[in-house]
């Protein structure tokens, strides 16, 4: 064998041993992958959920020509159904709407961590200054107070992530919807909240 082609041998070699280092890590990439959905697949999370335990209101007033200002406190708790899987919510913004308008500000709610089967508890105010309604809205504004019931709806708007032992997935959405019912006074202008309500949930 000439010295040139002991030459060609030594990078023929690395080569072909980049090539199996490569072809191993790739394969033990592909291996923990294929764990995590098949963890995945059998844990499959369920979503979390919300109650509307209360709701008080106490701004709920009608000016011409057709502005509403609102204040309502919530009290709303979320429960994590899941044994072996934990949600960071990262984002939470709260806020009420009226017959398919929203009526009040986002208030964003503290960010935090819900471990298996826990319960968290937020009762943060929302508000809104002076919204302005289309003319039908602020009729059937008069016709439920008129008729001592109002219906509003609590949404949250957010993003969430699940926790499986140390692997943390990606950003979800999260929408939530609580109805509100209320009788009221309107003489009086009082508000009073009927029952404790569960939300629908979309992730």
């Amino acid at each position: 064998m000439s010295a040139k082609d002991g030459d060609n041998h030594g990078p023929c070699k690395r080569l072909n041993l980049y090539r199996r280092v490569f072809a191993c890590l790739l394969g033990f990439l592909i291996l923990i992958l294929l764990v995590i959905l098949i963890i995945w697949l059998v844990l499959r999370p369920s979503k979390p959920k919300f109650l509307l335990e209360d709701a008080s209101v106490s701004q709920f007033d009608l000016s011409d020509p057709n502005f509403l200002s609102t204040t309502v406190q919530v009290t709303i708790s979320s429960r994590n159904p899941n044994d072996r899987i934990g949600i960071y919510y990262d984002r939470l913004d709260v806020f009420a709407n009226y017959n398919g308008q929203r009526i009040t500000d986002a208030t964003s709610l503290p960010p935090g961590y819900q471990g298996h089967d826990d319960v968290t508890v937020w009762s943060p105010y929302v508000h809104g200054a002076a919204f302005p309604l289309a003319s039908y809205l602020a009729d059937a504004v008069h016709q439920d107070q008129a008729a001592g019931l109002l219906l509003l709806y609590i949404k949250i708007d957010g993003r969430l992530r699940w926790k499986v032992g140390t692997w943390i997935s990606g950003h979800y959405h999260i929408h939530v919807n609580c109805p509100a019912f209320f009788t009221v006074d309107a003489a009086k202008g009082q508000f009073k909240f009927q029952k404790v309500s569960s939300c629908s949930v979309d992730v």
